[in-house]
């Protein structure tokens, strides 16, 4: 860390590295965000970098201010979520050269996971995968369902963060339970291009059959599968009335339902990210699967909601909300305790 104090009452630029895209933001003390088209446009401006990374492993638990030892471990996580971390880690070189006389931050999308009990983590797999090479659930989009948990405050909440990603979290008092993500950003629900869960007997077959390289898999899985492998696009929208959208929602409703029994009940369910805030027409599949957990969605509602909204029929004791994610402003205030 830089020997003089950061300034923390200036804003904190927050670096969001994807498989394809920079995003960054400009986040002050009352969580307004301004976009950014380059690192020099923070200079002068910012206080401290704050960097989401999707993989964190077992090693990091909490937010961490980067130098060459965090950088070294980070190019060793890169294999758990290549999509993801890989840019990551180019984006906070690149930052650290460009603003040099900043702190920078690494705030982990697994993290927010941490709580998870050990039957939630844990693969009935032998020892040795569990103990020597650390195969385990670690759970993902912490910073997103992190957001819904501080903004919509039920005991037993479900978030629903769909979008390229997607995944299906229950979080009791605002701690994680369960999650649909496990060791990689693989598994669960199906996704814009990626599968979610397959038995891995099939995936087997597959490899010991030569019908594909490990190479070859990995490319159909991550993107050649989900909403573009059902129904050739991965747009919801473009789906519709179409068998690829009866899985896809079926799916995430099921998920609800197994989340909502790690949690005992169901007070509270949100969606949040690109299909979630803006697909009504998948909130209502959804939520017309889940009428046994008394879940009521008013359709007029749901058909003219813009986040941050309410959706649920009046008297509903299921909270329904469609939510903004704000994980910019999260990744920021955790900056901000790491250098306090």
């Amino acid at each position: 860390m830089l020997g003089r104090k950061p300034n923390m009452h200036a804003p904190v630029l927050v670096v969001n590295a994807g498989s394809t895209s920079l995003k960054l933001s400009l986040v002050d003390l009352d969580d307004h965000s301004q976009q950014l088209a380059s690192f020099g446009a923070a200079r002068g401006r910012a206080g401290a970098v704050a960097h989401r990374v999707v993989h964190g492993g077992e090693r990091f638990t909490e937010p961490v201010v980067v130098d060459a030892a965090v950088e070294a471990e980070l190019t060793r996580l890169i294999e758990l979520a290549p999509l993801h971390n890989a840019p990551a880690l180019d984006a906070i070189r690149a930052a650290r050269e460009a603003l040099p006389d900043l702190p920078h931050v690494a705030v982990f999308d697994t993290a927010f996971h941490r709580t998870m009990p050990f039957e939630a983590t844990t693969y009935a797999l032998p020892q040795r995968f569990r103990e020597e090479w650390g195969i385990r659930r670690f759970g993902f989009h912490g910073l997103s369902v992190e957001w819904a948990a501080l903004n919509v405050r039920v005991l037993r909440l479900v978030v629903c963060h769909l979008g390229g990603g997607c995944s299906v979290t229950a979080v009791r008092e605002g701690r994680s339970v369960d999650t649909t993500m496990g060791f990689t950003p693989l598994e669960g629900v199906p996704m814009a291009t990626r599968s979610g869960s397959v038995d891995p007997g099939a995936l087997l077959h597959v490899l010991r059959n030569g019908l594909l390289s490990v190479a070859e898999l990995d490319r159909a899985l991550e993107h050649e599968s989900g909403l573009t492998g059902l129904g050739g696009s991965d747009d919801p929208r473009a789906l519709a009335g179409s068998v690829a959208l009866d899985v896809y929602t079926y799916r995430i409703a099921t998920a609800v339902g197994a989340m909502a029994t790690a949690l005992g009940g169901l007070d509270g369910l949100v969606f949040t990210a690109g299909v979630g805030e803006h697909s009504a027409d998948v909130r209502a599949r959804v939520c017309a699967r889940l009428g046994f957990l008394d879940v009521e969605l008013d359709r007029a509602r749901n058909d003219a909601a813009e986040p941050d909204a309410d959706v649920e029929e009046a008297g509903s004791r299921v909270r329904i909300v469609v939510l903004h994610a704000r994980e910019d402003v999260v990744a920021a205030r955790h900056a901000r305790r790491a250098l306090s």
